[in-house]
């Protein structure tokens, strides 16, 4: 049962005002009925929810930050926490892709989602930390996964469908590159795809890079693609959907505990959790059993 000093509810503007206040409204019914304190937080623009956890997290209480939005203000939250023993996060998903609320199977009904504030424990999952200190809830990639995100930030669509025409374009155009990988001991040489670390199952969507991870058992998962002729690519991505990633020619899938990878170019972007990076260091590892975190019993 809940029994913390407050509930600060950071809420994506763009997702719960107008005609989507809906979500919002349900989630102040919930917790009014329940008779809980709480203050409802708007954010506007990127790293605003990552200040504001900051401030929060570093107050010596211990809050529950219930976060309405998507995977990027995850990324932004996860970024900002001080204090892991007293602060504990839940979810409403609202943003556009949801991936990491899929991994954790939290419901996207938000009077459910809300509810495991209520009825609920937070438990303790993993998350990505780099060494330049950025830290990744869900994934962390370079390749085509950042290709899809800059034709996806460029254009004019909105919704999953932007998503769809974006990848649809990367398909056709994108070209592979060359990097090492270091994992478990090993380093090679590699001219591909994409090299992506996670700790959750899926990116963009629903396209299930990490069928087998956990968020809690101490480990990444590691997914890298060598270079497929265009043709093949296509059907490698319908594997992908379907979660087939030992059915891909010349996929690598393993669990790690870290990994680094090192890009041949003088210029490359990284994307976390849908946000872009600029030359920064891959160099990754788990960190387990810190982020507390709302999720239903059974995951």
């Amino acid at each position: 049962m809940y029994n913390h000093n407050m509930i600060y509810v950071l809420a994506n503007r763009k997702r719960t005002s107008g005609k989507k206040q809906k979500a919002l409204n349900a989630v102040k019914n919930v917790f009014d009925k329940n008779g809980l304190d709480y203050e409802i937080i708007f954010t506007e623009k990127r790293g605003e929810a990552k200040a504001l956890t900051q401030k929060i997290t570093s107050d010596g209480n211990q809050n529950v930050l219930v976060i309405m939005g998507g995977d990027g203000t995850l990324h932004d939250v996860i970024n900002g926490f001080c204090d892991f023993e007293n602060n504990s996060v839940a979810v409403i998903p609202v943003g556009t892709g949801n991936d990491f609320a899929e991994c954790a199977k939290i419901p996207k009904d938000p009077v459910k989602a809300a509810g495991l504030v209520i009825n609920g424990e937070a438990r303790a999952i993993d998350y990505i930390q780099l060494s330049s200190g950025l830290r990744s809830l869900n994934a962390i990639g370079a390749g085509i996964d950042v290709d899809v995100l800059k034709r996806t930030y460029s254009g004019k669509s909105k919704g999953k469908s932007k998503y769809l025409k974006a990848l649809i374009s990367s398909l056709i155009h994108f070209k592979s590159c060359n990097f090492t990988v270091r994992y478990n001991g090993i380093e090679e040489k590699r001219f591909g795809l994409i090299a992506a670390i996670g700790n959750g199952r899926q990116i963009g969507g629903g396209i299930k890079l990490f069928p087998e991870a956990k968020l809690d058992d101490g480990y990444l998962d590691l997914f890298i693609v060598d270079y497929l002729s265009k043709p093949k690519i296509l059907g490698a991505f319908l594997k992908l959907m379907r979660g087939k990633v030992n059915k891909i020619k010349g996929a690598t899938a393993v669990k790690v505990k870290s990994a680094e990878f090192i890009m041949d170019a003088d210029n490359y972007t990284v994307q976390a959790e849908g946000e872009l990076y600029d030359n920064i260091p891959v160099n990754a590892e788990v960190v387990a059993g810190k982020f507390k975190i709302y999720m239903p019993e059974k995951n």
